[in-house]
């Protein structure tokens, strides 16, 4: 039986085990869990032995006749002779037993055959002991450590992370979102500690045999899923805030981080009760903890009122976080506090929904923070970021639906991606638009009334905002939105929409295929048809903010994609935009004439007559529409150029988005020298402008334009634009220049990534070990991850080798949750891409042993190469790596399929465009 893990000496295994018969990835649907009592002593005292033992009481339903009991346990020591079975409601003899046990690795599965077959209809009630070391990998029951600076001590926690099937890791349980119950649990430590789960304390009693030692019992929960169960032991501090509704409000840190917890303290509260109104729904639960976690792989996690979170996610410094920081914070925040409606209140049934979650909190998140910050014009910011980041990622033919089948646990972990997340959250925007508010909002709550404390699938939430639509009247009687929705939720991918107009008739005919990175793709993966809510607006009338839809692009039956006819368009010297605000996730191509009319409105005084959103838009869709080659890099170019007079945010993020993907080829190349100076030319006004790194502009104020600042400052200093690198290496000077540099640190906090990273770009090796002092002396996890990346920032190939062994390195200093964000920042940098090609081509098994059994990690480390390899040699050579590698890479298969996509794709940019790339710019440079 190796797969127990043997603690506390020789267990007494007296039954008969076998390997399992049952090899289904789903769990059987006999039997059902009625409740939990879960009772687990953790011992933090012994540093050579972090361990906890329990027992998990079960009440089981039959609802069928069966001989066995199949639930989830994973590396559990479980004394099979103490197990007992016993039948607590139904006619019959209530004493059962259990034969034998067996165990299915593949999926988890620990069997029970039962002495008598458990009877459709009766309860029965399972025990079973299990015990296990604490894990040192970031997923279920493990353990964190902190160092308390005053008794130059470690600390050491124990903290939960269950989602999306580690609860099995934890106890032995019906490891699958469908199976809710409530829990009773309770908690055994010693007393100078604290106890947190999902629930308030019931009541603390002395342990009866263990001296110090404590017995937390929790109140019973509500109905939930075993993923968001959570509980915690720890020696933290908290920060109480006051909810009107009598909500108990808390958030905890480590004790030398406590002053870190003001604004999260001061928010969290503000955005539960902004969604206590928007769904109509008062929060169920009596209280809510947020802790912050030093070890903490998933960023944030919503388990029912213990919300946990990684310390760069929840800690705010005035003195060292930034606008971006705060704003990253809050937005986390409001989406964890979403979830506990969307995912916990009403939970998606089987991981093939997860978009359920993650979308809509993802969604309702953008929601709060524009009704509490209006000021950060958020909203804005994250639509178009998201359709940025969707409009790359699902333009491969490698990416998946939003709703996918799943059918096994990595498959799971590989759909926490942008297509849940931010493709999630904009096609729910779509849907938004179109409903209205009041369907929008009476659809929700009638959702997640219909649906409390249970499961749901999509088609539910359909059913019930059509039937809000249609009463309300927001949508045609012969319009289903579960027809509409399946288009973009079942089908992967998105539409271009081309308008090619008729100028003379004044019309404009519309067809629809699914936009494609790889030129090369075959006409089968261009089909597709979607239901489009189609905006447009013209040159006369700029109605930008109608979002409602004008008319629909429609699908027949069959599927098939139908054209669309738009009559009463203006002539020839007046443009039309459709997607107004980008209120779909789709691309428009123009006719060459439409194009230019937009092209000579933006090159003009009234470019800002266009919304900035379809500003963002335009220069998006001609630099994809340019790369595939279906425009020409004049014409490209020539748009962009325009943001010599921008000075809005999203425009901006837009182009510097879409010049990284090319940059990331072209500074490999001999012409490189006319990408520097076309850069330079693009962004030396508005570095000037904006004042450059200075930070004494007293009309900077506005926090997009701080964000604006900062993005243009980055480049500005990447390629030596005006005064960006001296400054910022005098900031970095006067820092060194500090008597006591980890308490005074004169550089500006908005440019501090840019400062120290350009600093140890042309800095020496005594700045090197300056800036890693400052790291290990940081007390604020947001400026720890800005030191680590600007670390990376290295031109000097020892210091990059010698980091990324440090990172690592198990005893280091830094943190598994940020060695893989460590290697991403050297493998984005000139120097450092080379270096890390190698060094995981070297050491990919070692690599893999680091964060064993934690597979999904090993996908981090190809996005930042993919982007960066351009050559038919260089991509046959990372196939073959990838497939020498594959029992590493297993588990990450959609990840190895889209970098190899993407690789594919640079390198058709490389032989299709370098030359015509080349030359637009030499052409516009002489223009300039």
């Amino acid at each position: 039986m190796k797969w127990l893990l043997l603690l506390c000496g020789a267990l007494s295994l007296s039954l008969t085990t076998a390997g399992s018969s049952y090899n289904f990835f789903r769990l059987p649907t006999a039997l059902r869990p009625q409740k939990y009592d879960l009772r687990i002593l953790t011992i933090l005292e012994d540093l050579e032995d972090l361990r906890f033992n329990g027992t998990v009481k079960i009440q089981i339903e039959a609802l069928q006749n069966t001989n066995n009991i199949t639930l989830h346990s994973k590396d559990l020591a479980i004394n099979d002779t103490q197990i007992t079975l016993r039948q607590i409601s139904g006619e019959g003899n209530p004493d059962n037993c259990i034969t034998s046990t067996e165990i299915n690795p593949t999926h988890d599965f620990y069997i029970l055959n039962t002495c008598q077959e458990l009877l459709s209809g009766h309860v029965y009630e399972l025990i079973l002991p299990f015990s296990a070391k604490l894990q040192e990998q970031l997923a279920g029951y493990y353990r964190s450590s902190y160092e308390d600076p005053v008794a130059n001590e470690t600390r050491w926690i124990s903290i939960t992370q269950f989602e999306p099937a580690s609860a099995r890791l934890a106890f032995p349980c019906f490891d699958e979102p469908g199976y809710k119950a409530p829990f009773a649990i309770t908690l055994g430590y010693h007393k100078k500690l604290t106890g947190l789960s999902n629930m308030p304390v019931k009541e603390t009693k002395p342990h009866e045999s263990l001296p110090d030692y404590v017995w937390t019992q929790f109140q019973e929960s509500l109905p939930m899923s075993t993923y968001l169960v959570a509980y915690s032991i720890n020696d933290f501090s908290h920060k109480p805030s006051t909810l009107p509704s009598g909500t108990l409000f808390r958030t905890w840190a480590r004790p030398n981080a406590i002053d870190q917890c003001d604004y999260a303290a001061e928010f969290g509260p503000k955005v539960l009760q902004y969604y206590e109104q928007l769904f109509g729904i008062k929060f169920p639960l009596p209280k809510v903890d947020q802790i912050a976690v030093p070890d903490f792989s998933a960023g944030a996690m919503e388990n029912w009122g213990l919300v946990t979170y990684s310390e760069s996610l929840l800690l705010y410094s005035a003195e060292y976080s930034s606008q971006e920081d705060k704003q990253e914070l809050a937005n986390t925040v409001a989406h964890e506090l979403a979830h506990q409606w969307f995912g916990n209140f009403v939970t998606m049934n089987w991981w093939n929904d997860l978009w359920l979650n993650e979308g809509f909190a993802t969604y309702v998140a953008s929601l709060g923070l524009e009704n509490i910050h209006p000021e950060w014009r958020s909203m804005q910011l994250e639509s178009v970021s998201n359709m940025l980041t969707i409009f790359r990622r699902d333009s491969l033919e490698s990416s998946h639906p939003i709703s996918r089948p799943i059918e096994m646990v990595s498959q799971i972990s590989e759909s926490f991606d942008d297509i849940s997340y931010e493709k999630g959250s904009s096609v729910l925007r779509m849907m938004h638009l179109f409903l209205g508010e009041e369907s929008f909002r009476t659809g929700l709550k009638s959702y997640l009334e219909r649906y409390a404390y249970k499961n749901a699938e999509q088609d539910n939430l359909w059913e019930s905002l059509t039937q809000a639509a249609h009463k309300i009247g927001a949508l045609p009687k012969d319009y289903e939105l579960k027809i509409i929705m399946d288009s973009w939720t079942l089908q992967t991918g998105y539409p271009v929409i081309n308008v090619t107009r008729d100028y003379t008739t004044r019309t404009a005919k519309l067809t629809q295929e699914r936009y494609l990175l790889n030129s090369n793709a075959s006409g089968i993966h261009r089909n597709g048809c979607w239901w489009i809510p189609l905006t447009y607006t013209t040159q006369e009338e700029k109605d930008f903010n109608n979002t409602a839809p004008q008319t629909w692009m429609e699908c027949s039956e069959s599927g098939d994609s139908l054209p669309k006819t738009i009559k009463d368009l203006p002539g020839p010297d007046q443009w039309v935009i459709f997607n107004n605000q980008l209120s779909s996730p789709y691309k428009v191509n123009y006719d060459a004439q439409n194009w230019k009319l937009l092209i000579d409105t933006l090159n003009s005084d009234e470019y800002d007559t266009i919304h900035v959103v379809n500003r963002a838009q335009l220069i998006d869709d001609i630099s994809y529409f340019a790369w595939t080659g279906e425009q020409d890099y004049d014409v490209a170019l020539k748009l962009i150029s325009y943001v010599e007079r921008e000075r809005e945010l999203l425009p901006w993020k837009s182009v510097f988005d879409n010049l990284k993907a090319v940059n990331g080829i072209f500074r490999q190349t001999p012409n490189f020298k006319f990408f520097k100076r076309y850069i330079r030319k693009l962004i030396t006004p508005i570095y000037e402008d904006l004042n450059g790194i200075n930070d004494t502009n007293p009309a900077i104020q506005q926090p997009d334009q701080i964000l604006l600042k900062t993005m243009v400052a980055n480049w500005a200093c990447s390629y030596q634009v005006s005064d960006c690198v001296t400054q910022s290496l005098s900031y970095f000077r006067s820092w060194q220049s500090e008597a006591n540099p980890d308490e005074n640190n004169p550089v500006p906090i908005a440019f501090r990534s840019i400062v120290y990273c350009t600093s140890i770009e042309h800095g020496t090796d005594e700045d090197w070990e300056f800036l890693w002092t400052r790291y290990q002396k940081a007390n604020v996890a947001t400026e720890k991850e800005t030191i680590m990346d600007s670390l990376a920032c290295s031109l000097e190939v020892w210091q990059l080798q010698r980091y990324l062994g440090r990172i690592f390195d198990a005893k280091g200093a830094i943190r598994k949750q940020d060695s893989a964000g460590v290697f991403q920042s050297i493998a984005s940098t000139n120097i450092g891409f080379l270096l890390a090609k190698k060094y995981l081509m070297e050491n990919v098994d070692s690599i893999s042993e680091f964060y064993h059994p934690q597979s999904e990690y090993m996908a981090e480390f190809l996005a930042p190469l993919s982007e960066q390899i351009f050559t038919r040699k260089d991509y046959n050579e990372f196939k073959t790596f990838i497939v020498n590698s594959k029992k590493v890479f297993k588990d990450v298969e959609q990840a190895t399929s889209q970098a190899l996509e993407i690789i594919l794709t640079n390198v058709q940019w490389k032989e299709r465009n370098y030359e015509k790339f080349t030359l637009a710019l030499q052409k516009l440079l002489n223009t300039f």
